[in-house]
């Protein structure tokens, strides 16, 4: 039986985590779950999943949950925790061996890498961690004797075309390149002049899959195939002429792995996270996810096609941090991540992202992006998010 922690349990990952974990009984023991103002949503799930401890990082919410919680018939006494710091504390926590990381962000960042130092099989379903610090994280992971298990579901579907035996961070023997699938997007069709004027609501209604605003937004606009090339690099140890992104509209293979020899291995699946999900929790085993089964039949047809880079400039910056190389993926990422929320506040146009992140780019040129440990790391992150909160679109 494994022993869990969920950092982001009331997110659309975490949620589907533990219905996967409902779906296997006997298999997992929920020992902790984290998330940062849903009280309800916890509420909910301390009564159907009987953690031992909760993590709430707002204050506030730490202390309402606890009132929730003391009125409520539990079966297993519950201890709420709160503060960012208490993240770290449970992921690393002896009682725990699957972490499965599944905070939006960077704010997710030291607790992975308190699971990694701790050992731990990490779950992986955020890119900001290897994005932000991939070169750090990966050092930890293999001096602490950790393992990395990706859930997003481009890299799960290159996990499970790879080698058995095979371990994320080293290059895999005889392959020659990697390539993602990307949807394109709500925007695939649309002119740059209809994205200029883009609303929120049109961002976030993604023609495939059901998820979170902000990595919507980033399905949007690429920068979450950007994010994804960048990742890749560091769990396959890849060169960047090595990754590949091709446009696929109906999201059924996920990622394909080509071979020296020629052979091209693809995973096919439904749009539903539960796959990827199911596949990290229970590997090197198989159980039920839950997903409805794929019928190609029905299907019928799959379309490709190469991604537009005049449309979509995200793929161009995250290859240009990637060449780049030290922290210049970290600077990447915290510009979008602060130009996305603009964007969802109204405060940023749809086609300004880019611009913005670019921008954050050049200026971070000059500055030193050479991080000997996590805290340099998460000081670039603070630096790039400063000058992205500050700039402002040029007219034209």
């Amino acid at each position: 039986m494994r022993r869990v922690c969920v950092l982001g349990a009331t997110g659309s990952v975490g949620r589907s985590t533990l219905d996967v974990i409902a779906s296997n009984p006997g298999r997992f023991d929920v020992v902790a779950l984290s998330a940062h103002t849903d009280v309800a949503g916890m509420a909910q799930l301390v009564d159907r999943h009987a953690p031992r401890w909760v993590v709430m990082v707002d204050s506030a919410a730490a202390a309402s949950l606890r009132e929730q919680l003391a009125a409520m018939p539990l079966q297993t006494p519950c201890e709420v925790l709160d503060g960012a710091e208490a993240l770290a504390t449970i992921a690393a926590h002896p009682d725990v061996d699957t972490v499965m990381a599944a905070i939006v962000g960077a704010a997710g960042l030291p607790a992975t890498f308190a699971a990694a130092q701790a050992g731990k099989r990490i779950l992986l379903a955020t890119k900001e961690a290897l994005v932000s610090a991939g070169t750090l994280l990966m050092d930890v992971v293999r001096e602490r004797g950790a393992e990395i298990l990706p859930v997003d579901s481009e890299h799960n579907a290159i996990f499970q075309c790879l080698p058995t035996n095979y371990i994320c961070g080293s290059a895999p023997a005889g392959v020659r390149r990697l390539i993602l699938t990307a949807s394109g997007g709500p925007f695939r069709d649309w002119s740059w002049q209809q994205m200029q004027a883009a609303t929120p609501e049109q961002a976030v209604a993604h023609p495939n899959w059901d998820m979170g605003q902000k990595i919507s937004v980033d399905s949007a606009s690429m920068m979450n195939k950007g994010l994804e090339l960048i990742e890749a690099a560091y769990l396959y140890g890849m060169q960047g002429e090595q990754l590949d992104v091709v446009v696929h509209r109906q999201s059924v293979i996920h990622s394909l792995v080509e071979y020296v020899d020629g052979s091209l291995l693809a995973q096919l699946g439904s749009a539903d996270m539960k796959i990827p999900i199911a596949h990290a929790l229970l590997h090197p085993e198989r159980g039920d996810s839950g997903a409805a089964s794929l019928d190609l039949v029905a299907l019928g047809r799959l379309d490709f096609c190469a991604p537009d880079e005049q449309r979509f400039p995200a793929l161009r910056l995250a290859r240009e941090a990637l060449e780049a190389g030290n922290a210049m993926p970290a600077v990447f990422n915290a510009a979008n991540e602060v130009a996305v929320q603009r964007f969802l506040e109204r405060g940023l146009a749809f086609t300004d992202i880019a611009g913005l992140t670019e921008s954050v780019m050049e200026q971070a040129v000059a500055w030193d992006l050479d991080p000997p440990d996590l805290d340099a790391a998460i000081a670039i992150d603070q630096r790039a998010r400063h000058c992205a909160t500050n700039w402002e679109p040029t007219d034209g």
